[in-house]
């Protein structure tokens, strides 16, 4: 039997993987926020806002196991800790930046899509 789509399964589950990573609404804004420059832990918790100190961690740690977020400690007292893109991480922020536009533009379009469906459906 031929499969009806010409896409192995070893690509998909490749695509999948990543866009678990990438995919994430707290990764989108980091990710985003990182690509203005290095930042400190507490200076990107409050400009991401919303994201729990534990939600930061996570995410920041699986950026960086996957080569997207580089983390520098400077050894000063209290210890400094910088997060920072990396080459790999500044390529993702064209795909993120847009689909965000993507997200910015289309928003009305579909609030609007959920109305109708929800009128239908309700």
């Amino acid at each position: 039997m031929i499969p009806r789509h010409p896409h192995r399964t070893e690509d998909c589950r490749a695509v999948s993987d990543i866009l678990q990573r990438v995919g994430d609404k707290w990764t989108v804004l980091v990710v985003g926020k990182l690509g203005e420059g290095a930042m400190r832990f507490n200076e990107l918790r409050h400009a991401v806002g919303g994201i729990s100190q534990k939600m930061l961690t996570t995410t920041l740690r699986g950026l960086e196991r996957d080569g997207f977020v580089t983390r520098t400690v400077f050894p000063t007292i209290p210890p400094r800790v910088d997060y920072e893109l990396t080459d790999l991480g500044r390529e993702l922020l064209v795909p993120v930046f847009a689909l965000g536009e993507w997200a910015r533009l289309n928003q009305g379009r579909v609030a609007e899509a959920r109305m109708k469906f929800d009128a239908m459906a309700g």
